[in-house]
């Protein structure tokens, strides 16, 4: 099949949705996908995406894709990155019926997260671990995962399941949190580890995946390098040249209770199966390379 009947539908054109998108535009392929009707607002997205060639739908639980029997009749390649909600995963609730009878699907990949593990107080997680995810919004994750599973066995589909570790990229580092005054603190919390992705290695890992499908796979995607966050904060503070926030104890820091959430988990993920089975070099293997690029 030519590149150019090659057909990239994302739903959920993110961060790392777009990313992909992009990289696959650039070798002739066309792209289309969803956006919230109320990201409209949100500085002219459809525009800017129409702008780049891209075909844009409205889509949301309570708006489903309009047409998408058409919509969705030519695609080769899905890539979804919607997040799933307490009512479950609204694609496959809307669109599984439509997404069965692609007949010319070679590919699908649903991007989930590391979160599905849980906690392992420090230790590494694989893909094959079983699954003990410790808040509601992993749990709903899993479930997910579980459903997409579901749907490519029963109808044949090579779908595939991407665990992101915590994600950053240009304009979305600790970089700009702390040009912008967002980061006011250290936390500090010896030996309490978090991995993480720059998006274009995300990209990396999907585009290699696309040029060898193994259907029902599952891929951690994290960099090489888990680190505590205090001692990503103070690194990025070093490249800005700037004093890093202080330093505050786990017990006494100011959070969100979402982001408290992320700290419920303490593991070390591993990424050997993107390397060893997919090929994939990653582009930056940790996060002083990340940080770096993006200064």
């Amino acid at each position: 099949m030519s590149h150019h009947s090659k057909h990239l539908f994302c739903f959920g054109l993110g961060f790392s949705a777009l990313t992909f998108a992009r990289r696959m535009m650039a070798l002739g392929w066309k792209v289309s996908g969803t956006i919230r009707p109320d990201s409209e607002k949100d500085h002219g997205k459809r525009e800017k995406l129409e702008k780049r060639g891209i075909n844009v739908h409205n889509f949301e639980r309570s708006l489903p894709l309009a047409d998408a029997s058409t919509v969705l009749g030519d695609v080769t390649h899905i890539l979804s990155s919607i997040p799933p909600g307490k009512e479950g995963d609204c694609v496959l609730q809307l669109h599984a019926t439509e997404i069965a009878k692609c007949k010319n699907l070679e590919w699908a990949g649903y991007l989930s997260t590391t979160g599905v593990y849980g906690n392992r107080d420090g230790g590494v997680v694989y893909e094959d671990d079983l699954l003990s995810p410790s808040s509601p919004r992993s749990e709903q994750r899993a479930q997910a995962e579980k459903e997409w599973l579901a749907l490519a066995e029963e109808h044949d589909i090579p779908t595939h399941v991407f665990r992101l570790a915590g994600i950053y990229g240009p304009g979305r580092s600790p970089l700009d949190s702390l040009k912008s005054g967002r980061v006011k603190q250290r936390i500090d919390k010896p030996g309490h580890i978090f991995s993480r992705i720059h998006v274009e290695d995300i990209a990396n890992v999907l585009e290699a995946s696309v040029n060898q499908p193994r259907a029902g796979r599952i891929y951690n995607v994290c960099d090489n390098a888990p680190e505590e966050p205090s001692k990503v904060t103070t690194y990025a503070s070093q490249l800005l040249g700037i004093d890093p926030p202080p330093l505050v104890t786990f017990d006494q820091a100011e959070m969100s209770p979402m982001a408290r959430t992320f700290w419920l988990d303490n593991k070390r993920v591993d990424n050997s199966r993107i390397i060893t089975e997919l090929g994939v070099k990653l582009d930056y293997p940790d996060y002083q390379s990340g940080l770096k690029s993006l200064l």
